[in-house]
């Protein structure tokens, strides 16, 4: 049984810029999908403790290690400032700009994107943030090349790389004061996470992600975008889910927490069941998914942000932006109200969903 939706919302942290729209992909999936698609592990650790410890994780013969600073290992929450960035860059790529490594932003625009408190430890969060992703170092066999191979090693030779996920960073505060509010920021990734992007390996995430209260239940979502897809269901047993999230748990403890994710059902875009005599879980697609022909067939303006205040009314759980794209993508001809056009798709899909 579904939840009635205040029981869900109860679940999920406040929306704390509801009048903000932004277009999300998963860093994680953006590195790894095309190279190791069936990743048993994250990089990101999912606690809060400074994590020290050197892991490896291993998928036939690809391999990975992540080396932390002493400050520690860059967290699941550290990675909203990747998500972030690479987000910036895909929709440049999409607008056919002239993207690079480095950008500049307001780190304002960041913490409103990631559901963030924009008061002064806030602002102090983001730079511990930045030295923990500077600071984790990647060990790996994985290329994400994609252009020229000329130097890609031949026969029994193996090419191993070493880079951090943040290769640079720099911020300008107010009045130069240590403690004053920080205006800008630039930051330069590295070039293996670049070419990843550059490649279009990413998933679109819903906006509700950054509402998850829990690192695991960011975890778990993120497990179910990139192996259910658009798919309607797959299952997962629960000991190879644990061991995909890369929590430090035991099985027993995992187990009542996916209970309690079931039971409240509050991860967006898809519905989890737990099967108590098999231990399967069970990923079934809230229809809010959609498969997305990234070629559009014709050009259409941008939309008003009025139309996507509208949209969301009209088409409760669905995240617009993903709407907007598909319904782009399927697009004959300009229409000449391309704002009522998109209002009416969005409605017929949240109807023929409903209708199931």
């Amino acid at each position: 049984m579904v939840p009635d939706t205040p029981n869900l919302l109860d679940q999920l942290l406040p929306d704390r810029h509801p009048q903000a729209d932004f277009f999300i992909c998963d860093v994680a999936d953006a590195i790894l999908k095309d190279l190791i698609p069936q990743m048993e592990h994250p990089f990101y650790v999912l606690s809060k403790k400074p994590e020290t410890a050197v892991r490896r994780y291993e998928h036939g013969d690809k391999w990975l290690e992540v080396i932390p600073s002493a400050k520690g290992q860059a967290t699941i929450y550290d990675k909203d400032i990747l998500i972030y960035v690479v987000s910036q860059i895909m929709h440049r790529i999409n607008r056919g700009e002239k993207v690079e490594r480095r950008i500049r932003f307001n780190p304002r625009d960041l913490l409103i994107f990631v559901n963030r408190g924009t008061g002064g430890k806030d602002y102090e969060a983001f730079c511990e943030a930045l030295d923990r992703l500077m600071g984790t170092v990647i060990k790996t066999n994985i290329t994400t090349t994609g252009g020229d191979q000329d130097d890609v090693p031949m026969g029994d030779e193996e090419r191993l790389g070493w880079f951090h996920l943040i290769e640079s960073a720099h911020i300008n505060r107010k009045n130069n004061e240590a403690g004053g509010r920080i205006m800008s920021a630039e930051i330069q990734i590295s070039e293996w996470i670049f070419n990843g992007i550059r490649r279009k390996s990413v998933l679109t995430l819903h906006r509700d992600y950054f509402r998850l209260r829990k690192p695991i239940e960011r975890r778990v979502y993120e497990i179910a975008r990139k192996m259910c897809g658009a798919r309607p269901e797959l299952e997962i047993g629960l000991e190879k889910l644990l061991k995909r999230t890369g929590a430090r748990t035991e099985l027993k403890r995992f187990r009542h927490t996916l209970r309690e994710i079931a039971t409240h059902n509050h991860l967006p875009d898809y519905l989890v069941a737990y099967d108590e005599v098999r231990d399967m879980v069970i990923f079934k697609g809230r229809g809010t998914v959609v498969a997305i022909d990234p070629a559009e067939k014709v050009f259409i303006p941008p939309l008003s942000s009025e139309t996507y205040d509208h949209a969301r009314r009209v088409a409760p759980g669905w995240d617009v932006r993903v709407l907007e794209q598909e319904w782009r993508s399927w697009a004959d001809e300009i229409p000449k109200n391309a704002d009522a056009a998109f209002l009416g798709f969005c409605k017929r899909r949240s109807e023929s969903t409903a209708l199931r």
